[in-house]
């Protein structure tokens, strides 16, 4: 935890959210190195010096107990509860917990059972080597809160200042989405990334069915490939004896290109309330606007970096341009930065212009 981009940062990091905690906030700080220990009990946000000085007192060594870190923590942030206030556990971590609670079923359902009592979870990753991304940000999912990776300053003031309150304020909790094609309409259609994500179809409207939340100020895009009914661009084969779904010949849907429904919970509701419109194709244009064709190129750097199997041949030149194209109001210059990303991968990629640079 010593290298700069880990502890180092984490305290970068930090730093930067002190000046935003007020007097009515309250924070305690707790390490887990070896085993877990108290380094400022629940102190009121305005004390920036005692609580700038803890940080100072921070020092890498010894192993990681995360379990035990994390169940100090929370006791911490049930002795300075406020009720109706934001309570949560922000918990940085720059690996694998190697020692103490290990097994990750046993660490998921500690934190599952603290998020009854109101204190959400949030992970900050930091480092590289032997980070585990997919257990912080499974931690931060059943959790209730969120997950960040912070390789920068830069990337720590977004999270901490810039998103802070999204980052520590849940306005809805356990979202779930549910999209329904028209087969009428839709011959194939698949949802890009969201892998770990996915629901059972019978789980959407079970409220014990824990999900994902959203903060105050940050949006959700899922992006669906879909290929029209009667294209010649279908990607699978038809079945032998027909699909068992068959359109209903319902003149009052054939417009509807898909149903979406939405169900979330209220902060300290256990019940989800449904949201549900249909998707027309009247509503549709020819030409996207920014933001969707901006994601899109990010979604197609995203499968390059995994090898590129569903691209069907769009190029880095093209992938670039598009998102180079769509950049649009960048006042924080973080667009401008995943071209340069882009254009990195595809100097990696060598030679080879086609999509995926996997050896």
């Amino acid at each position: 935890m010593g290298e700069p981009d880990k502890l180092p940062l984490v305290k970068q990091a930090l730093r930067q959210l002190v000046p935003q905690l007020r007097a009515q906030d309250r924070v305690s700080m707790v390490v887990y190195a070896g085993s877990a220990g108290l380094v400022l009990p629940p102190t009121p946000g305005d004390r920036h010096g005692e609580i700038l000085a803890a940080l100072d007192r921070l020092d890498a060594g010894g192993s990681t107990n995360g379990g035990e870190g994390i169940a100090l923590a929370y006791a911490m942030a049930k002795q300075a509860f406020i009720q109706g206030g934001a309570n949560r556990v922000i918990l940085a971590t720059d690996g694998d917990f190697n020692v103490g609670t290990v097994d990750q079923n046993a660490l998921e359902t500690l934190v599952a059972d603290q998020r009854k009592s109101g204190i959400a979870l949030t992970t900050l990753g930091f480092g590289t080597g032997n980070y585990n991304d997919e257990l912080s940000e499974r931690l931060a999912d059943v959790g209730d809160g969120n997950h960040a990776y912070i390789d920068s300053v830069r990337e720590a003031r977004k999270v901490l200042v810039q998103q802070m309150g999204g980052t520590l304020l849940t306005i809805a909790r356990d979202v779930k989405i549910q999209v329904e094609f028209n087969p009428a309409q839709v011959a194939e259609y698949r949802l890009i990334g969201y892998e770990n994500r996915i629901l059972q179809r019978e789980d959407f409207a079970n409220d014990k069915v824990d999900a994902g939340d959203i903060g105050a100020g940050h949006q959700v895009t899922a992006l669906y490939e879909i290929t029209p009914a009667g294209s010649s661009a279908t990607r699978v084969a038809p079945l032998r004896y027909g699909d068992a779904k068959v359109a209903r010949p319902d003149l009052a849907v054939g417009n509807e290109l898909a149903h979406l429904r939405l169900r979330y919970k209220l902060p300290g509701q256990d019940a989800s309330k449904l949201i549900e419109t249909p998707i027309l194709a009247s509503q549709f244009t020819r030409t996207p606007g920014e933001s969707l064709r901006f994601a899109s190129a990010v979604a197609g750097f995203a499968d390059a970096l995994r090898g590129g199997e569903r691209m069907d041949g769009w190029g880095w030149d093209a992938m670039i341009s598009a998102a180079r194209n769509a950049r649009g109001d960048d006042p924080r210059g973080e667009r401008a930065e995943l071209i340069q990303l882009m254009d990195a991968a595809r100097q990696q990629a060598g030679a080879d212009e086609r999509v995926g640079i996997r050896r």
